[in-house]
């Protein structure tokens, strides 16, 4: 009798975790399908809502639902998918401004002139920018063009000739790429990012976070002839520079002229 008391008293203990955390995992799953999709539209794309489709089959659902992100996945064959498309362009025409659109990890999405004129977020579905490459072929000026506030994120864009990202308005964030332009006898012809946006087409009642510009961080950048390019009266300020072996970490606005430029030492 002695002998069974210590492991009735471990059998109490593993059932009341078990009921503990059963029931803590119950109060979130009692929310109906609407409240949970709310809560998740709260989370960032990356990698918070990427995560929590990992969950069960119901999260994957919601947290991959229309409402809250379209997909690039070129291995769909059923068009009827909502939300689901099989490249990046078709999605952009279908995204309504503010949109987020995840891009499939894995192979090549082709992309040539693609123009962006609403406000949305591309990220790339991979762990690391090079799981998911988008690739402009020589022929074509630029693999994305933007004419609206815009976000990239977790991507490599490559550019064949050309440039990578052409911006034209609004202001582009890109964080976490990799931008590249590879080597071939025209490279002077190359550049990853050109930018031609002018402050005369800022509204004066714009701030200067809300106006034309770039900012980009934590990007590495590859090839063509200068990093970025840019015409008007934007400048690069607060520029900073890794060197490493093969390429260049950047991270720098490009902003409307200003009396005096702040440069930040090379780190």
């Amino acid at each position: 009798m002695m002998e069974d008391q210590p492991q009735k008293q471990h059998w109490k203990r593993s059932q009341r975790t078990k009921s503990s955390s059963s029931s803590s995992y119950s109060h979130i799953s009692n929310l109906d399908d609407g409240c949970l999709m709310h809560i998740f539209s709260f989370l960032r794309p990356i990698p918070d809502r990427f995560n929590t489709a990992l969950v069960c089959h119901r999260w994957n659902y919601l947290a991959c639902h229309p409402r809250l992100w379209l997909r690039v996945d070129r291995s769909v064959k059923d068009s009827s998918e909502p939300g689901v498309f099989p490249n990046i362009e078709t999605a952009v025409s279908a995204s309504r401004p503010g949109d987020t659109i995840l891009i499939a990890a894995g192979g090549s999405h082709n992309v040539a002139n693609i123009q962006i004129r609403k406000p949305l977020c591309l990220i790339g579905a991979g762990e690391l920018p090079d799981d998911t490459t988008l690739v402009c072929s020589r022929g074509s000026d630029s693999a994305l063009e933007f004419l609206s506030t815009c976000k990239l994120a977790n991507l490599t864009v490559r550019a064949e000739l050309g440039c990578c990202l052409l911006h034209r308005k609004g202001r582009l964030t890109i964080d976490g790429c990799i931008l590249q332009c590879e080597s071939n006898p025209l490279d002077y012809l190359s550049c990853p990012i050109v930018s031609t946006a002018s402050s005369s087409e800022v509204l004066p009642s714009q701030t200067k976070t809300n106006g034309d510009g770039v900012f980009v961080s934590q990007t590495r950048i590859e090839g063509g002839a200068k990093a970025v390019l840019t015409s008007g009266d934007l400048a690069l300020q607060r520029v900073r520079v890794i060197y490493a072996r093969t390429s260049l970490l950047f991270w720098f606005d490009v902003e409307q002229m200003c009396d005096q430029i702040d440069h930040d030492k090379p780190l």
